[in-house]
């Protein structure tokens, strides 16, 4: 397997390039401190997986950990005000589906959309680097598929009584993953991630994903259209 290398054109050292961090990798902490928020209340939702559900949550805790030593190395301090409004609407809707004791809704948006969302931008982001962070991204990386298939597999399971809501859910917050890809667009480009390859890859994550809960092709290209026609 070749050996990727950080980008030389990148100097992690300077200002731009820690200013752009400060921000990218608040989210990647707040999206790990939200998920493992997330799993402790989908386990409350399914207590007959409440054992899977707290691992999977404590497996965030520890990527959060991991995220914030990629700060300290840097010498960076996360603007976590930046990332908490960055994730306030899916948090939001998170909540009102969970308070609605909407499962369907809830694994949606954390084990769908947050997790591909994580996965797409940790691969794009592991090619450019530094090695102290790629080291902890790539670890992350193996996990967040594990938590992708917690909700496949329970999604799947209830395929046909969950599509109704499974495609109310992705209209209410597909666009929602557009508005963040925007948000950070200039800040991804410092670090050497391309917008392009970000909604690729995660578009990619996502229409997987909800092929093998059990939707066709020809719905998978409209439950696509809903997030390209907020783009």
């Amino acid at each position: 397997m070749q050996q990727t290398v950080a980008n030389p054109a990148i100097d992690f050292q300077s200002e731009t390039y820690k200013d752009a961090y400060s921000r990218i990798n608040a989210i990647v902490i707040e999206g790990e401190q939200e998920a493992y928020e997330n799993y402790i209340q989908l386990a409350q939702l399914l207590p007959q997986h409440k054992e899977d559900l707290i691992r999977l949550s404590k497996m965030e805790s520890r990527h959060k950990k991991g995220f914030e030593a990629c700060g300290r190395n840097l010498q960076v301090t996360p603007d976590m005000e930046f990332a908490k409004e960055f994730f306030a609407q899916l948090h939001q809707n998170f909540q009102d589906a969970y308070a609605e004791g909407k499962i369907v809704t809830c694994l949606l948006i954390q084990s769908l959309i947050i997790e591909c969302f994580a996965i797409a931008a940790y691969n794009i982001y592991i090619p450019f680097a530094d090695p102290f962070a790629r080291k902890i991204t790539e670890g992350v990386v193996k996990d967040e598929y594990t938590h992708l298939n917690f909700g496949e597999v329970w999604l799947k399971e209830h395929f046909v009584s969950a599509k109704a809501e499974l495609e109310e859910a992705n209209r209410q917050n597909l666009p929602i993953v557009w508005k963040m890809l925007n948000q950070v667009e200039d800040d991804a480009r410092v670090l050497g991630m391309e917008k392009e390859a970000l909604v690729e890859d995660f578009m990619i994550s996502y229409g997987e994903a909800l092929g093998n809960i059990g939707f066709t092709s020809r719905e998978l290209m409209r439950l696509s259209a809903h997030g390209l026609a907020s783009a």
